[in-house]
């Protein structure tokens, strides 16, 4: 585990860089986690759309959406190719960190 300062708060992440307890993320942090794991910038209303389903998917299921069920879910107006555009090397695993969610189930 190591601890991670965000936004002047000091969080809990795993190895992998996932936060422990997702009720320490605020939307202050985003900024700073996404330049850390390279999403490019600036944080559009489509980042924020897909950040909020990631949170709203995990506190509803127990786990984030896949690429899969992140391109084809009505709320978010994005699809695959674009997900890969806001989020490169893979979108779910990268919003996931940024959304400050344990890493969705199936991703390697």
């Amino acid at each position: 585990m190591t601890i991670a300062r965000l936004a002047g708060v000091d969080v809990q992440l795993n190895d992998e860089g996932f936060f422990v307890d997702p009720d320490q993320w605020t939307p202050e942090m985003v900024p700073q986690l996404a330049e850390e794991w390279g999403v490019p910038g600036p944080l559009t209303d489509q980042h924020w759309e897909v950040l909020n389903f990631m949170r709203k998917e995990y506190f509803e299921k127990g786990t984030g959406p896949t690429v899969r069920k992140l391109g084809k879910s009505a709320d978010v107006s994005v699809g695959v190719k674009e997900l890969y555009q806001l989020f490169p090397d893979g979108p779910a695993k990268l919003a996931a960190r940024c959304a400050g969610i344990p890493k969705p189930k199936g991703c390697i």
